[in-house]
This record gives C-alpha cells, sequence and structure tokens, in this order.
C-alpha cells in the first residue's frame, strides 16, 4: 500500500500527474462522505433502539455527513428517567435534539421538518450535546443527531431507568 502511495506522489511531479492524483483524492473523499452518511440512520426512516433484555441503556455510534441528520426512536413510559450523553462532548461537534409523543417528519423542499414538542433544552437550535431528565409521556421518543458544523462521528449512549 505505501508503494502505491508513493508511485501516484511520483505520478503528481509527471505531466498530467496532478490531475490523477487530484481524481483520486476525491474519489477517496468521496468515498469517506458515502461511508459516513450510509452508516447514520436516515430521518425519513429512523432507525429503532431496542435495549437487551435486562439491559437500561443502548451505545450508538456512526458518521454523519455535513449537513445530514441522522434519526433514532425509542419506547420509554411517563417518569422514567432518561439520560442521553456523549463519551466526550467537548471535543464533539454532534448536537441533538429530542421529541416527545407525538412526532411526525416531513418532506420540504430543503430537508426534512420535525413536527412535534422537544424535551426542555433538546429542541433545534439549543445544540445540546446531552440531556438528563424525566420523561413527560409514554409512547415512541425521537432522537435526531445532527453536526453544529461539518460532520463528523457520533457516539451516543442512551439510558433509560
Amino acid at each position: 500500500m505505501a508503494s502505491f502511495a508513493l508511485d501516484h506522489l511520483t505520478w503528481a511531479n509527471a505531466q498530467g500527474g496532478r490531475a490523477i492524483l487530484a481524481r483520486s483524492l476525491a474519489a477517496l473523499l468521496g468515498c469517506c462522505l458515502w461511508c459516513n452518511a450510509a452508516a447514520a440512520a436516515p430521518c425519513h426512516a429512523p432507525l429503532p433502539l431496542r435495549l437487551a433484555a435486562g439491559s437500561t441503556s443502548k451505545e450508538i455510534a456512526g458518521g454523519i455527513a455535513r449537513g445530514e441528520l441522522a434519526c433514532f426512536t425509542f419506547e420509554a413510559r411517563r417518569g422514567q428517567h432518561m439520560t442521553v450523553s456523549q463519551p466526550d462532548p467537548d471535543d464533539s461537534n454532534i448536537v441533538m435534539q429530542i421529541y416527545r409523543p407525538p412526532w411526525a417528519i416531513t418532506r420540504e423542499a430543503d430537508g426534512i421538518s420535525v413536527r412535534g414538542l422537544p424535551l426542555p433544552g433538546a429542541k433545534e437550535g439549543d445544540d445540546a450535546k446531552g440531556w438528563s431528565g424525566t420523561l413527560p409521556a409514554t409512547g415512541r421518543y425521537l432522537l435526531v443527531l445532527g453536526t453544529s458544523w461539518g460532520g463528523g462521528p457520533y457516539r451516543i449512549i442512551v439510558k433509560l431507568d
């Protein structure tokens, strides 16, 4: 693999080699962005989070491309305590919104829109990096992950007591 990279760098010095190197880098970047987008749960079909039998928490990990969102749903009961956290929130550009039941996702010309009531401190624009509190309703909640800038990897832990 090292010789491949060195060969490409050598080609960059040859006539037309810069174009080959530029195309190679563009292809690599495109693959990386596609992989990050593929790892995210699209908001038009949110991924359900299910806790294993006897478990009180679920960890999710993946990546979000710039301008994209990842959406997850989970079932919870009124009065349960929930904590949604990131291991290193200060080093992360991942932000979240959490919506109580009932909610709806609609497609719009510029993306998606969520209709519903967000949990206090976890609405769009709050740039919440975590949330903890008592849940107000029984039903299916929506967790929306995005980025405050660029794209990035996420590792989120949802804990229900």
